[in-house]
């Protein structure tokens, strides 16, 4: 199976971490989706870097110390010549990227036709790449500085960075749901309650299914499980199928599956918003109408997924949202 685009993203964002400059990280996502229309996988490994994970990098191979504190480790291969200041991601404005093979799963590291392309596409998005520099070549290596010297950002100054794109467009960034993570020895929720949405989809599907889902606002597995039972019983429901509620997806559902689109209102419209957003192509508001948010949403998770642009959600759209 090929890997999730969403999957992707949530790697890379978590990779590129809290201190990444927004502008570099919105075009970062943005290269890895226009990358994955083109069928080419690849993810980011590292964004910001504080200058202690910096020091500790540069003492790789070398007597270091920073700030008192000794860094060497001669038993390691050097890696960086950057020493903590001197480096592009210790401001947020650098990432590094790699491909992946088609199921995600193992990481390619040969500098191909593919690992220029996405270069060529950061290019685009107004990075720098690091297999242009003369003499070393970072290849993995891809940064936004607005022009800046690293004196000048050690002096305090920021840098004047906007997005080569719009973000009204089909490739908009959105926000990955968190992914669910419950005690295996506690059912209590969450104090973090997550992504509001996820949690009124949550409570929707407990109040009108019995679910029994935590509601911790976080998406995971036992939610997608909650909606493919919540599917199940719409179509025996409204469609006489005869489905085992079980929350798994089978063939005997996907042959129970009717065509879902424009104007169609009422809970399997819900269904359908719900299981979008899911998979981080927001509809707008789950008001169980398919209006213009719902097709939008529609369209562009099929394009991504490389399925019939016909803006309607029937078998094989089903089928993506749900076939894990």
């Amino acid at each position: 199976m090929t890997v999730a685009l969403q999957t992707l993203l949530e790697k890379s964002m978590k990779n590129m971490g809290s201190g990444i400059h927004s502008v570099v990280k919105d075009s970062a996502l943005e290269m890895i989706k226009r990358a994955y229309k083109e069928g080419i996988y690849t993810q980011i490994s590292a964004g910001y870097r504080s200058m202690e994970e910096q020091a500790a990098l540069y003492g790789q191979s070398r007597l270091y110390s920073y700030n008192g504190k000794d860094y060497s480790n001669l038993a390691k291969p050097n890696v960086t010549n950057a020493k903590p200041g001197q480096s592009f991601h210790n401001f947020g404005l650098a990432i590094d990227y790699y491909l992946v093979t088609d199921d995600g799963k193992s990481a390619l590291w040969t500098v191909n036709t593919k690992w220029k392309r996405v270069a060529a596409i950061g290019k685009e998005l107004g990075f720098k790449w690091g297999g242009d520099w003369t003499g070393f070549k970072d290849y993995p290596h891809l940064e936004m500085t607005g022009g800046l010297s690293y004196l000048q950002l050690q002096a305090g100054k920021k840098p004047s960075l906007t997005l080569k794109f719009s973000t009204d467009s089909e490739t908009i960034v959105m926000e990955p749901p968190k992914k669910e993570v419950v005690s295996e020895d506690s059912k209590e929720p969450s104090k973090n309650k997550g992504d509001a949405t996820i949690l009124s989809i949550q409570k929707t599907l407990n109040s009108r299914y019995d679910t029994g889902l935590v509601t911790d606002g976080i998406n995971g597995p036992k939610t997608q499980s909650a909606l493919i039972k919540a599917l199940q019983s719409e179509l025996n429901k409204q469609f006489n199928k005869n489905l085992v509620v079980d929350g798994k997806w089978g063939p005997n559902t996907k042959a129970a599956i009717v065509t879902v689109e424009k104007g169609a209102k009422g809970n399997l419209t819900w269904i359908l918003q719900a299981a979008l957003y899911t998979e981080g192509y927001n509809p707008g508001s789950l008001d169980c109408i398919f209006g213009k948010g719902t097709e939008s949403a529609l369209s562009k998770f099929q394009k991504v997924r490389k399925i019939s642009v016909d803006k309607q959600a029937g078998k094989a759209t089903f089928t993506e949202l749900f076939a894990a």
